[in-house]
């Protein structure tokens, strides 16, 4: 396929890399250092997300947040300018629910089909085309998708209509936040117990404190090792977006209320670029 690929980040490089070293056309936009292998592997580079759109038969979104997929998609110069009819988007960014319902819609009107595919898995997964994708969408939009999503994603989920796909991904991020805040707790307080967090960690990876979180995100805590594969301050946005929807659906989420309050206290201390694993700084009294 002919693919257009906008937002070329962390966990962006690495799966349009995936979409072209199985044989398909990239054109992407505003390539950087990062990007550059993408060139140099036979992506092509357009001026505008309009250009990107124009002739793409798949225009795929990997962007930060609500806002940078509204500018993209209906800016001056934005893919909704260069939408081909029957040409599909699919927004892999984290973004609220609501305002994905009201994108399809605008998408729907242009001729266009959309699909709402938000990751998990971080780098490791983008790199490894092994994301756990939350997918949203008509039946067709979504069969249309999934060769794609394939290729980048191991476990791929169609949860619903439109927006189905972002819901899912604040559950999950919910879910996340609050295990690393407990995995930082139970390993501060190892260390201020006297006790090996690193044979901590070793002795509860077996029993049913067992996690993927205590795992990956644990052995960063032990090793002090913040560099980013997914940042703080995304994470951050992602528990608004949770808290937006709780409010929403007239929901209380105490414990995302608490998280989101220590990652406000830990981004005002710098670690919005560091690994949201980095919570642990913070809860293990680094700043007091």
């Amino acid at each position: 396929m002919r693919i257009g690929f906008i937002g070329l980040g962390v966990m962006g490089t690495p799966m349009a890399l995936n979409l072209i070293r199985a044989g398909h056309t990239l054109v992407v936009h505003r390539v950087k250092e990062r990007s550059q292998i993408l060139i140099d592997e036979g992506a092509t580079a357009a001026a505008s997300p309009q250009e990107v759109a124009e002739g793409a038969e798949v225009v795929i979104l990997m962007l930060p947040d609500t806002p940078d997929v509204e500018q993209v998609l209906r800016g001056e110069s934005g893919v909704l300018a260069g939408l081909q009819p029957g040409s599909l988007v699919i927004d892999m960014s984290s973004i609220s629910p609501v305002a994905t319902a009201e994108l399809a819609a605008e998408v729907a009107e242009r001729g266009g089909g959309y699909v709402d595919a938000p990751v998990s898995g971080g780098e490791v997964g983008a790199r490894d085309g092994a994301l756990t994708v939350f997918v949203g969408g008509s039946e067709e939009a979504v069969s249309r998708a999934m060769p794609l999503l394939e290729v980048m994603g191991k476990t791929i989920t169609h949860m619903g209509e439109a927006g189905a796909g972002q819901a899912t991904k604040v559950v999950n991020q919910v879910i996340v936040g609050l295990t690393i805040e407990a995995v930082a707790e139970g390993l501060a307080l190892a260390e201020a117990s006297g006790i090996d967090a690193a044979r901590v960690r070793e002795a509860l990876s077996g029993g049913f404190a067992s996690s993927r979180i205590l795992d990956l995100h644990g052995q960063r805590m032990v090793e002090r090792h913040f560099e980013p594969g997914f940042r703080m301050r995304l994470h951050r946005k992602d528990l608004g977006l949770a808290l937006a929807a709780a409010e929403h659906h007239g929901v209380t989420l105490p414990g995302t209320e608490a998280v989101t309050g220590q990652m406000d206290t830990a981004l005002a201390h710098d670690l919005a670029e560091q690994d949201h694993s980095a919570l642990f700084r913070l809860i293990g009294g680094e700043f007091t």
